[in-house]
């Protein structure tokens, strides 16, 4: 019984070293997926969870006042103050422009950047330039574009004998320079999305399409456009995420006005949470920005697994 008993006992300790060495499928995923579970959680649902937190109190640094819980107050405030349905009129507005506006411009970028050119390296080069540029130093460009006294647009419109515009003083043209800016900016984002679905597209499908005859315009909207949509869903949601969280080209161009006609949600909020170092509030108000891109968002995954289906 002994000589059993010390045979056996120094087995166990190399099956321990073995599975751990040599894990299951399960988990080796785990082991793989741990590093990125934890760092979501410290970057997305730690921040999400003390947003929700902070807008829960009354949280003001400047009057030097003890933070007291006030519940869903800051909410019932947001939604009565005219200057955060003001910001979110505009936020919707230079959503529902700017994304179908990059959306128009971005498809015949890329469309032409896939074209057999032989030398496409200047094209492609073109559409990675805006997209490379910081938002906020494509503000201060078009900015000086604008310019009612020394700025290009106005510089030709004298030249062709039309009266220059004060675009930066009026709430509607500030807002058309925005958008402009804007779609300038992002039209290059999707027009790269675009173009590596059209690289997934076979070139069979053309070369059979053009053997029964169907023509260019045909290939296009039976072939590329179907095709492309799951491409087209991506490019569209990253869009409308980042026009709903628009901040940088407002700010740099018109810093929120003439009055606050440029005046966006995430602006609204940097105000209220810097300048008035009102946390809580502000807090509040980023919470009702993310609600509507979540709302977004959900509703884009609807519409992509109705396509998978």
């Amino acid at each position: 019984m002994n000589t059993v008993t010390s045979t056996q006992a120094p087995l166990s300790a190399p099956r321990r070293t073995r599975n751990w060495l040599d894990p299951s499928d399960r988990q080796l995923a785990v082991l793989l997926l741990a590093p990125t579970v934890l760092l979501l959680g410290l970057i997305v649902v730690y921040p999400i969870g003390k947003l929700l937190y902070n807008s829960l109190f009354e949280i003001r640094l400047s009057g030097g006042d003890a933070i007291q819980f006030v519940g869903l107050r800051n909410f019932a405030d947001a939604l009565q103050d005219p200057d955060v349905w003001n910001a979110t009129k505009n936020t919707l507005l230079i959503a529902l422009i700017t994304v179908p506006g990059a959306f128009l411009v971005g498809l015949p970028l890329a469309l032409l950047a896939n074209l057999p050119f032989r030398v496409r390296w200047p094209i492609r080069l073109a559409l990675l330039l805006p997209w490379a540029l910081p938002l906020a130093f494509s503000g201060l460009i078009f900015a000086w574009f604008f310019n009612t006294d020394y700025g290009i647009v106005n510089d030709v419109l004298r030249r062709l004998g039309f009266t220059p515009v004060s675009f930066m003083l009026s709430p509607a043209w500030a807002f058309a320079a925005v958008c402009l800016t804007t779609i300038w900016k992002t039209s290059s984002f999707v027009a790269l999305i675009l173009l590596a679905g059209l690289q997934t597209i076979p070139r069979s499908l053309y070369e059979a399409a053009e053997v029964d005859g169907a023509t260019k315009l045909q290939q296009f909207f039976q072939i590329t456009l179907p095709m492309l949509v799951p491409s087209i869903v991506v490019a569209m949601i990253f869009r409308t995420i980042t026009a709903l969280q628009t901040f940088d080209i407002p700010y740099t161009m018109a810093h929120g006005g003439p009055g606050n006609s440029t005046t966006t949600l995430a602006m609204l909020i940097n105000t209220t949470t810097i300048d008035y170092l009102d946390v809580g509030y502000g807090s509040a108000q980023a919470v009702l920005m993310f609600f509507i891109s979540l709302v977004v968002s959900v509703v884009y995954l609807k519409f992509v697994r109705g396509e998978a289906k």
